[in-house]
């Protein structure tokens, strides 16, 4: 996806090379209960812990929300995908978590539609056609929510440890849109 959501938005020159070719990174964000779980880890100097399980039922609360955030534009951001809640999702398929039926629907949706079109090749998702593939996804998907955000990454920022990260003399304060301008340290000249 990384690969084809940025080629999707490539702005090709007449001789085929890419004028513009924008950045396309994941960010997750786990629960606490998997950052503990991470924290005590690293505590027992990374020796895995003798037992361990998958949370189905054990899950009480919260939500999913899988989406895309597109910065850099008028809007400043905008945030558009699915919220499924755990209690959504037990009432589609009980057992299952938010995670389980959103991946899952989806795979299921190409499934079918490689059914369908048995003739087709080899597909990456992207070159799916979505109205099909969401018309049997959509039902596991929950609630979709679409909105402009008021974020960008000079806003609000707070350098904890100045020196250690991009202070403010590696900031583009013109452009809040530069990769400088986000958490990723910028490497010091030795």
């Amino acid at each position: 996806e990384a690969y084809t959501m940025s080629d999707h938005l490539t702005v090709w020159n007449d001789d085929g090379s890419a004028k513009y070719r924008p950045t396309v990174h994941y960010s997750y964000c786990p629960t606490d209960a998997a950052i503990m779980s991470v924290h005590e880890l690293r505590m027992r100097n990374w020796k895995m812990q003798s037992g361990q399980r998958i949370l189905n039922n054990e899950i009480e609360s919260g939500r999913d929300e899988l989406g895309v955030l597109l910065m850099g534009h008028d809007y400043k951001s905008w945030w558009t995908g699915s919220l499924l809640s755990i209690d959504e999702a037990r009432a589609i398929l009980p057992g299952q978590s938010a995670t389980t039926l959103q991946v899952a629907c989806s795979v299921v949706a190409a499934a079918c539609w490689m059914m369908n079109n048995p003739s087709a090749g080899i597909r990456v998702p992207d070159d799916l056609p979505h109205e099909d593939v969401l018309k049997v996804a959509y039902p596991y998907l929950g609630t979709f929510h679409s909105a402009a955000v008021d974020w960008d990454p000079l806003k609000n920022r707070n350098d904890l440890f100045p020196g250690f990260g991009n202070g403010p003399t590696r900031l583009d304060s013109t452009d809040p849109w530069q990769f400088a301008n986000f958490l990723v340290p910028t490497p010091r000249a030795v």
